[in-house]
């Protein structure tokens, strides 16, 4: 998403640029790196609630200072008018969600053990400046107390937008916005062809990653009845933007359907002037041919262009690059195990084949059918007749080989996901286990052991 100042103010004259601006990119093998991004819910130490952006004085220490304090470590101010609310230094940015859910966005890495030194690195940062302000951090993908209402909001304008228009499109977007937190990397592609077959596999697997980080297995401190409720969330959210999109598997895709596809979908806002404008419900496309009544005036830009499309919140996105966004965030092991899974899968030629050979023939259907099992089944899903703990062992296998390949070392970093699909059992599942036995019903100790 742009920040003031730094859109791309290029007049769109053409539709070509569109899928040009995807087509851009496409990067030699070489120059590939990985991107991993991750979310964690603020809590303080004296009574667990969520931290708010600027806490009364009886409470001190919120999301602000927190932001300030690392500030002072080299990282320069992101700002929302008077208000700082993100980071940036060299490739990264330190961001918020809108309940103050603090997230690294990772910058470009070459390999997985880079991607681990920038997260501890990251997260002895947050302990140094959380601790004097009596706040602690926990990867989970679901708050697993708090209400709506007891969430706080940043101060962010383009929160307010989405804010009024989640209601109108779906159940749960406003607790997609306040109570989730999740594990995202970022991958490159070498060429059209080469994206589509990676959106493809890694469209197709995303249940599949959403079942082994199920970790969200709590609602306001009791079981939901989900082992990953944030999967469940993302049911309910925004038809229009989120799910399996079917073009991806219609015959001919690549980057000028992509791009036709993005332009039907709704519109949150544009940017201009440092203000952000609402345009929520309306199409890009009608805001490219000038049909769009509440931004009459305004030129469609590259820029607007390049936001809408980060708007998009289909289970593998394209921009350019490819952001696997299926997973509930985690452990550390399992922050680290999320750039292994799908590095491995799809950066390694041979790799990504025998990927593409275990989805084949799955319908879109089914993989939708899939993507609604999961958030209750996880791991004991189907496809086909075919338990998806089967699989995983299969993908696992398969990404251990792409990243053996690689020649780094960097297959250490699946344990985690080898264990669990050994074993059957989901992070979400020995939560569920602590809480019956060690907790005695108290869901609020989860933060203590989830703590980062």
């Amino acid at each position: 998403m742009s920040n003031p100042g730094e859109a791309d103010l290029t007049p769109i004259t053409d539709p070509r640029q569109l899928a040009a601006w995807f087509a851009a990119g496409s990067k030699p093998r070489s120059a590939w790196k990985i991107g991993t991004e991750h979310e964690k819910f603020g809590f303080r130490r004296d009574g667990l609630e969520a931290p708010a952006y600027e806490p009364p004085s009886s409470k001190p220490g919120g999301i602000k200072a927190m932001l300030e304090g690392l500030q002072a470590k080299g990282w320069a101010p992101i700002m929302d008018g008077a208000n700082i609310i993100g980071l940036k230094r060299d490739d990264g940015s330190v961001s918020l969600e809108p309940g103050g859910q603090f997230e690294l966005s990772g910058a470009p890495m070459a390999d997985l053990h880079a991607t681990r030194v920038e997260l501890f690195d990251h997260l002895r940062d947050v302990h140094e400046v959380a601790g004097p302000l009596g706040l602690g951090f926990a990867p989970l993908g679901f708050h697993p107390m708090a209400t709506r209402e007891q969430m706080p909001w940043m101060p962010k304008g383009r929160y307010a937008i989405m804010r009024n228009y989640m209601p109108r499109v779906g159940g749960m977007g406003l607790d997609m916005m306040l109570r989730t937190c999740t594990v995202q990397v970022n991958l490159d592609f070498g060429d059209e062809a080469d994206m589509v077959e990676k959106l493809r596999v890694s469209l197709a697997l995303q249940p599949l990653a959403t079942a082994l980080f199920a970790n969200s297995p709590f609602r306001e401190g009791k079981p939901s009845g989900f082992l990953t409720l944030r999967g469940r969330v993302w049911t309910d959210t925004d038809p229009d933007r989120t799910g399996i999109p079917p073009v991806a598997f219609e015959d001919g895709f690549g980057f000028e359907r992509f791009a036709d596809y993005v332009l039907d979908v709704p519109m949150y806002f544009i940017m201009r002037d440092g203000k952000w404008i609402d345009a929520a419900g309306v199409s890009f496309r009608a805001f490219l041919e000038g049909r769009a009544e509440k931004l009459a005036g305004h030129q469609a830009t590259m820029g607007d262009w390049a936001d809408h499309v980060t708007t998009v919140f289909t289970d593998v996105r394209l921009k350019r690059f490819l952001e696997m966004r299926g997973a509930d965030a985690g452990s550390p092991a399992m922050l680290q195990a999320k750039p292994a899974f799908w590095t491995g899968l799809i950066y390694d030629d041979a790799a990504q084949k025998a990927a593409a050979a275990l989805i084949r023939g799955w319908t879109v259907e089914e993989m939708r059918a899939l993507r609604m099992a999961v958030p209750v089944q996880a791991l004991d899903a189907t496809i086909r007749g075919r338990r998806l703990r089967d699989v995983a062992l299969d993908a696992i296998a398969i990404a251990r080989d792409g990243l053996k390949a690689r020649g780094l070392g960097e297959e250490v970093y699946l344990a985690p996901l080898e264990e669990i699909a050994a074993s059957g059992m989901t992070q979400a599942q020995r939560w569920l286990q602590r809480y019956e036995t060690a907790w005695r019903g108290d869901a609020s100790r989860i933060f203590a052991e989830a703590e980062a």
